[in-house]
């Protein structure tokens, strides 16, 4: 299989390698070639990776989760690398999680006005979403990610040997993500999904690094038809956020601490699924064929906050949102999603009261 992507445009070129056992070489390499080397690096993968001493690579460990990004992490972290002498020749490198990610993402793009930015995602969920597009940001009182840059990594290093260390719930909270491609864009991988999934949770590596690659690819389309979300139709960056304008209302609901990212994902894409049924766009064999597979794999479906007024004024606060209306990315069969932007805060809340 082919192991190198990129994104391309006038302004950049990502280039995304996947590849077995190589995050120190890959550091190693980095670190030959740049004056100094800054590695911001999850502490829960810390010990998992075999790291060469050398006198320009400067580690800080981060214990991770949606609780960094939060203004005070951004201005510590961007002090810690001021006070250690980061200049407009070092390059900075993130290791870990989705999170992780979005912050030193952040970091990356604003001090000394942007430093060449490397990212080397640790977990299912980074390594088939977060890491790919350019998106970075932190939370505000208000919502998720509403402060942030579109700022391209230089290289992105998917290497899936680190997956292994990674517990059951982590793997399905990156499922959901790789579902979300299949349900937007490929019913062909779809079914392939609905064949293999034992076999993508249990970390077969074939099957797990098809599954990468497919989603990434797909996730490519979006990002080089409309890198900064400009369009209105079904080539909208937009489209990947199926089941995530809900999904995001109740990470913030509950404070992020009752479900992971991809657990709130997965009620998100049931209840938008379950939209887009109620409006007449996907037949209800199709709906259930969905939850079926969910089902099985064990992800979650259903959460009580989802019927409750207190879920549709979160709503509001979604970044696709204008005129007053709450917008949605919704699927009109599997392997096929819209931009719908017809629904009010008083029609959606009817609509949640009735799915």
């Amino acid at each position: 299989m082919q192991n190198k992507l990129f994104i391309k445009n006038k302004n950049l070129k990502t280039e995304i390698i996947i590849k077995k056992n190589y995050i120190s070489k890959f550091i190693k390499g980095l670190a030959n070639k740049n004056e100094k080397v800054f590695c911001i690096i999850d502490s829960k993968v810390k010990n998992s990776i075999k790291f060469t001493n050398q006198k320009n690579v400067k580690m800080f460990s981060i214990k991770c989760g949606e609780k960094i990004k939060t203004f005070d992490n951004f201005k510590n972290l961007s002090e810690k690398l001021i006070k250690n002498n980061v200049n407009r020749r070092s390059i900075i490198v993130a290791i870990g999680g989705g999170t992780l990610g979005d912050l030193v993402g952040f970091v990356a793009s604003t001090i000394l006005r942007g430093l060449d930015f490397f990212l080397i995602p640790t977990t299912l969920l980074s390594q088939v979403d977060s890491s790919i597009g350019g998106k970075n940001g932190i939370n505000t009182n208000f919502g998720k990610n509403l402060l942030g840059t579109f700022y391209h990594p230089k290289k992105v290093l998917i290497d899936i040997s680190i997956l292994s260390s990674l517990p059951k719930k982590q793997i399905k909270s990156g499922y959901a993500e790789i579902i979300k491609h299949a349900l937007i864009n490929d019913y062909s991988f779809f079914c392939w999904l609905e064949k293999n999934s034992n076999s993508l949770l249990n970390l077969n590596k074939s099957f797990l690094e098809k599954a990468i690659y497919k989603s990434i690819k797909i996730k490519l389309f979006y990002v080089n038809k409309d890198e900064k979300e400009f369009l209105l139709n079904h080539n909208s960056r937009a489209m990947l956020n199926f089941g995530h304008t809900i999904g995001h209302a109740i990470e913030s609901h509950y404070n992020f601490k009752k479900y992971n990212h991809g657990e709130s994902i997965s009620i998100g894409m049931i209840t938008e699924a379950k939209i887009s049924n109620y409006l007449g766009l996907l037949s209800s064999i199709e709906l259930e064929r969905i939850i079926i597979h969910f089902k099985k794999c064990r992800l979650k479906i259903s959460d009580n906050i989802i019927k409750d007024k207190a879920l549709v004024n979160k709503l509001t606060k979604d970044k696709k949102n204008f005129l007053k209306n709450i917008n949605f990315s919704l699927i009109d069969k599997i392997g096929s999603s819209i931009f719908y932007k017809k629904l009010d805060k008083n029609k959606v809340y009817k609509i949640l009261k009735n799915i």
